[in-house]
This record gives structure tokens, sequence and C-alpha cells, in this order.
């Protein structure tokens, strides 16, 4: 009996050494926004982005390892003046995306909701040039409730039978144009993988399932505390903890560089723009009924340092070269500069170049009031000089359109609330609120208005930092009806202003607001900066009125009108203020910055 015990245990020993295994090496890609070469189009300097790094890193990749597969899950063909240029200028060429995943042989691309910014037929095309499948399961028609795109794509390797299985987030009629998702139907993400998982286990049999989801984390990967606002935008964690049977899961959407496992499955995010690649490495062992996953690893690769890949800069050179010469085409003339010189000062006090975007979007629109952001801190606007393509497409670099919906007084003001949350306020410093750039960066939500005059309290709680909210030099009424104009996004109860959405839309502006800033510029040629100082933020303080104060003296000791004195506390008659009468008033945060007498307790 012992020595068939051993002559067992020497079998077993033998047949793990012997036992036949597989790696199977998954890159990913997401969120590239139409980004090839290394550049920054705005500044025309060198960036460590783009689809020729990523190519250098591929090829080394596939050199390394026998079995690899590339997938991308969305937000490709949107979001650089590449892009903009092939969909709105010259669209007869194959997309320049495509052409070179076609080159690197994707294995798949997911659609993300950035793919239908330019309309179907603009998309449509990219996927009719695509030599690889294009996925996403739980957009379908509305019509038959049949999918729209493929579902899902097996493909072979080495024996091994592998399934992807393509998601989009369910939020894009809240954020885009309805024209150009005609008859199109955005399902639960969720749900929909519920179904087609089982298809993919138990009819297609697959050996290893993999799921790219257009769509981001919600919850910490650790700990599942919410880490946003639960919408739906976002479902991963919910996914993986509701969906059972997926091997690996590939991420976009939030621009997070992500590579971590939740209940020991490898999850991906690799940023955006190309600034990294994700890798997962699966290793696989035969057995009787298929192949079992016994090892897995996740990471993401920077293309720091790394030389763009020569065969894909001269496939598209023609592209980028033609894209350069638009660019670089002057179209007007700047008097004074409409300049970012520090992103978080212009969020805090009115500026030219934001002043300048909503005055654009108050003509072309019609409506007295407009709101729009500085949509990331890299923007930096123009200075005195001639302005090129370039410097406005730097500027203004989402492909919105414009509308104009009727809204309620409390409606503008609770979004002006919403927008103040952006700051926090801590030992006499302003900055910005951690919940607006973790896990994602945000600045694209916090709003900046003109048409109405708005203070925002720095030193007030969240909620109730909005004061001296002003149409027309009186106090905005609460329930009179207002109309005012935004881009199509925020139109739609985007970025979570959900005060806006469902509100009547009173008419839209089909145009691009880049190609309306550009075309006033064309039309009036010379432009001058001016700033009205309608909003701005403040710290509120508090004087203890003494014996023999008067309005007229204090409103000239603290520093303000006397009309604002009389405002701000709301006192009937001027002549009758009284000692230990405390009176509010108000100063701009920069000019209290280093804090200022007051706020030290001099």
């Amino acid at each position: 009996m012992k020595k068939l015990f051993v002559l067992f245990f020497v079998l077993s020993f033998i047949l793990f050494l012997f036992a036949e295994s597989i790696n199977i090496v998954i890159l990913h890609t997401s969120d590239l926004h139409g980004n090839i070469y290394p550049i920054n189009y705005a500044t025309n300097k060198p960036s460590d982005v783009g689809l020729a790094k990523i190519a250098t890193l591929v090829k080394q990749i596939k050199n390394q390892y026998q079995n690899v597969l590339l997938i991308d899950s969305g937000d490709l063909i949107q979001g650089t003046p590449l892009e903009y240029y092939h969909a709105k200028v010259d669209n007869k060429p194959v997309d320049p995306m495509v052409l070179v995943m076609n080159k690197l042989g994707y294995s798949s691309w997911v659609l993300g909701n950035h793919e239908f910014n330019y309309g179907l037929e603009i998309l449509n095309k990219a996927i009719s040039e695509a030599q690889f499948p294009v996925l996403s399961a739980n957009i379908v028609k509305k019509d038959t409730g049949e999918p729209a795109f493929k579902p899902y794509h097996i493909v072979i390797v080495d024996g091994i039978k592998i399934g992807i299985l393509g998601l989009t987030t369910k939020f894009i009629p809240s954020w885009e144009d309805p024209k150009n998702i005609v008859g199109l139907e955005f399902l639960d993400p969720v749900e929909v993988a519920k179904k087609y998982v089982e298809i993919l286990r138990n009819e297609e049999n697959v050996d290893v399932l993999i799921v790219a989801y257009h769509g981001g984390l919600e919850r910490d990967p650790e700990t599942g505390e919410p880490t946003e606002e639960l919408t739906g935008e976002d479902q991963a964690y919910q996914l993986l903890k509701e969906v059972h049977g997926i091997d690996v899961l590939l991420l976009g959407h939030q621009h997070r560089v992500i590579a971590t496992k939740i209940d020991d499955i490898p999850v991906s995010m690799p940023g955006n723009w190309g600034k990294y690649l994700g890798k997962v490495v699966l290793k696989l062992e035969k057995e009787d009924k298929g192949w079992k996953i016994i090892d897995s690893t996740v990471e993401q690769l920077s293309v720091k340092d790394i030389e763009p890949d020569n065969e894909i800069i001269s496939l598209t050179k023609d592209y980028e070269e033609k894209v350069q010469t638009w660019l670089d085409q002057p179209i007007g003339y700047a008097k004074g500069d409409f300049w970012i010189e520090d992103p978080l000062f212009a969020r805090l006090e009115d500026n030219s170049l934001i002043e300048f975007v909503n005055k654009v979007q108050m003509l072309y629109s019609g409506a007295k009031i407009s709101s729009t952001a500085l949509f990331n801190n890299d923007i930096k606007g123009w200075k005195t000089g001639p302005i090129t393509l370039r410097d406005v497409y730097g500027v203004y670099i989402y492909p919105n359109t414009l509308k104009v919906i009727k809204v309620k007084g409390r409606d503008i003001k609770n979004a002006l609330e919403k927008s103040a949350d952006y700051f926090v306020y801590k030992n006499y410093k302003a900055d910005v609120n951690k919940s607006w750039i973790e896990p994602k960066p945000r600045h694209y939500n916090y709003d900046m208005w003109e048409g109405i005059s708005y203070k925002i309290v720095l030193n007030k709680p969240s909620g109730e930092r909005i004061v001296d909210l002003m149409f027309n030099g009186k106090p905005l009424e609460m329930d009179e009806d207002y109309e005012i104009v935004l881009n199509n996004y925020r139109a739609g109860g985007g970025g979570g202003y959900d005060m806006f959405k469902g509100k009547p839309v009173v008419r839209e502006v089909m145009m691009e607001v880049a190609e309306l800033i550009a075309d006033y510029i064309m039309e009036h040629k010379v432009i001058s900066s001016s700033l009205d100082h309608n909003w701005e933020a403040v710290v509120q303080f508090e004087y203890v009125v003494e014996d023999g104060d008067n309005l007229w003296n204090l409103s000239k000791i603290l520093g303000v009108s006397l009309a604002d004195l009389i405002r701000w506390n709301k006192i009937k008659n001027p002549d009758l203020i009284f000692p230990g009468m405390k009176l509010v008033y108000f100063k701009n945060y920069i000019d209290t910055f280093p804090p200022i007498k007051e706020v030290v307790g001099y």
C-alpha cells in the first residue's frame, strides 16, 4: 500500500511538472481621444501621449510573447484637432485612429460615449473601416430591441477560446445631442452582462471571458465604499459583484490609471490619451474539460521616455501635416490678453477668456444669461497678437453645441451652489475640493456665468455660499422664469446638474461652440479683452458697530460701497445703526491673500 501511495505521488508530481500551460497577454488602451502623434496640439510641443508611442510598446511585447490580444475600451474618434479635422473638414480618407489600429492588429474596439459626438454617419463610416469587430452589447435598436452593434467577439488563441464582451455606459442620452443617437436605446450594462456572460459561458463555452466596459469604478476596489455619487454612470464594481464568470475587466471613461484585482479578477484602466498601456497576463493550464486560469497579473506601462514608432508616424504623416497647416491659419487679432495665468485664480474671479466665451454664446443664442467652464488646467487662451484656429480649439476642446433652456431662478441658484462646492477654505486659503479631483478630475463641471452677478462666499458651508445674486441690477427671483444658454452636455443635466434635466428647450444653436468662437473672431477681425467683474469668490467678515459709527464712514473704513453695505445687511434706514449691531461685509478673496489683518484678528 505504501509503495502504491509513493508511486501515485511520483506520478502526480511528474504530471504537475509537465502539465501544459500557456500565457495569454491582453494589452489594453482606452480614452485615446484622437491622439496618435506625441504632441500637445494647443502648444504644438512634445507630449507623452498617443498611439505612436503605444505602438512601440505593443511591438516590444509582441516580440516577447506569442499570444497577445489588443483591445480598446472606447472614446477613440473624438478629442483632438486631428479627429475634428477628419470628421468636419475632410472625412473621405480612412479614420486615422482606425488606420493605426488596423496596422497594430487590434482584436476589438468597444464604443465609448464620445464616439457619438459627430453623429452616426461619421461613426458608422469609422466602424466600416475597422478590420476588427466594434462591440457594445447594451446599445440596442429602439424599434426592435436587437443589438445595434456586435455584442461580443470570440477569438481562438493557441487552442484557447476567448470571449470579449463589449459594454458602454448607459448615461449617453444624458449628454449626447439626440440627433446623434436617433433610434438607439442604452440599456443597463449590468443586466445585459448577466445575459451575455451566460451565453458565452454555457453556449459558446469560452475558456476565458474578458469584459471591456466603457465605464469606470464607482467604489473603492479594496473597501467597496463609494468614491462618487452612485448615478449609474459608472458600474464596474457592481458588474464584478453581480455578474459571475468574468475573468478580466477592462475599463475606461474615468481617465484613471488603475491596475488592481477585485475578487482576484484583474481590473485595468490605462488613463487617457495613450499615456499608459494596460497589460494583463493570464497563465492557463490545460484540464480535462478545457483551460483554467491559475495565475494573473495586471500593470500599467507608461509611455514616458518611449520613442514613437516610425511606421505609425509615417502612416499618418499626411493627416498630421494637413491638420497642422489648418491649425496655424490666423483668423483675427487680439487687443489685450485672453489668458489664464493660474487656473485656480481663474475660477476665483471673473476673467477675460471665460467672459469672452460666454458673450459669444449669448450673442449667437440670443440668451441674456450664459455659463461655461474652464475644461481643464492646461487651457491657456491667447495673448495680444494674432489668433489662430489652434488657439480656439485649444480653449474649447469639446464638440459641444448650445441649447437655450427655460429655468427658474432657484435652478440657477442651485447650479451656482453646486459649482461653489468646488472650493474648500481652510487656514485662510482656498483650494480645490478633493471630491472634484478624486478619483477623476472634474474641473469641466465648475461653471462660470455671465449676464448675472454673484458672489461665492468661501468661508460659508457648501450649499450656502451664493450671495448677492442679481439680474439686471435686481435680486434674481427664485420663482421667475429665465432663459439661459448652456452647452448641450450641461443642458441635459450632465455633470450632476440635475436641476437642468428635462427643462423646456427654447431653441438650439447647432454649430459647435469652437466654430462659433472662430466665426466671431473672423467676422470682427479684431477683438478686445474686457472684464465686467460680475462675479467673484469672497470672504465674509463681521464688524461690530461702535459709538460714533455711521454707515458712510464705515463703508470707507471697510473698503466697500455704501449701497453694498446697506443691501448686504438689509438696512431699511441707513441713519439707524446702533452700538453692538453686527454688520456683514465681503472682500474679494484674492485681495485677502496673503491674509489681511481682519482675518488674523488684529
